[in-house]
């Protein structure tokens, strides 16, 4: 049978991922050993597992290779990374490896809430994804609630500003009429008034045009 072309990427099942770690450890560290005899090389290896578990091989000592290699570090050129830099690059790449998983997490996550990809779930997950679902409903009723509360508050001042503008247009509509029959009972006297005066006037002009008649003949 002809082995399949293994995809170089994370394997994503935990017992894969370790039986994996396992076998190829092994063989790693087989290589490192007839590299050093058969080929009569220093070599030093240093392995950690993802859970921080510590494996290493050394054909003479570990410290020592690793000191020979900075001593002979330092002629390379400045153009070469430094065992700083390679651990910050390492640092960093595995910050994004836990952020990536965060985020596939936070996604599969999204897509159970929603309803979907709920086929792979087990009893217990699904418990948890409607536990969950009940205290968001739980909260946006709460808030919900609130907005009602603060709306009828709002609506309650609202109608009091009204009722206090009516009782002030039923005042205004009660007195005008007093004041509109007031202002006819004047218009009316001073009408009265004024028509005594015209009549007063009326009779007194014809006498005092008789009498500059009379003196305008006398002078004639």
């Amino acid at each position: 049978m002809v082995r399949g072309k293994t995809e170089m990427k994370r394997i994503e099942n935990a017992t894969s991922r370790q039986v994996t770690f396992s076998k190829r450890r092994s063989g790693l560290l087989k290589k490192a050993f007839e590299l050093s005899v058969l080929c009569d090389a220093e070599v030093a290896l240093i392995v950690f597992s993802p859970k921080g578990k510590l494996y290493e091989f050394s054909s003479s000592s570990t410290n020592k290779t690793i000191e020979r290699y900075q001593k002979n570090d330092k002629y390379l050129g400045l153009n070469r990374p430094k065992i700083a830099d390679i651990q910050t690059t390492e640092h960093l790449k595995e910050e994004v490896a836990t952020m990536t998983r965060k985020l596939e997490f936070l996604e599969d996550s999204k897509r159970k809430l929603l309803g979907e990809g709920l086929d792979s779930s087990s009893y217990d997950e699904l418990q948890q994804v409607e536990e969950q679902l009940e205290r968001s409903l739980s909260c946006i009723r709460a808030r919900k609630n609130l907005l009602f509360r603060e709306q009828i508050a709002r609506l309650k001042e609202e109608e009091k500003i009204l009722m206090k503008q009516n009782a002030d247009l039923k005042k205004r509509c009660e007195v005008l009429p007093l004041l509109m029959t007031t202002v006819h009972k004047e218009k009316e006297d001073t009408e009265r008034q004024t028509m005594e005066v015209e009549t007063e006037l009326f009779i007194g002009l014809p006498q005092r045009q008789s009498s500059h008649l009379f003196f305008s003949n006398c002078e004639k």
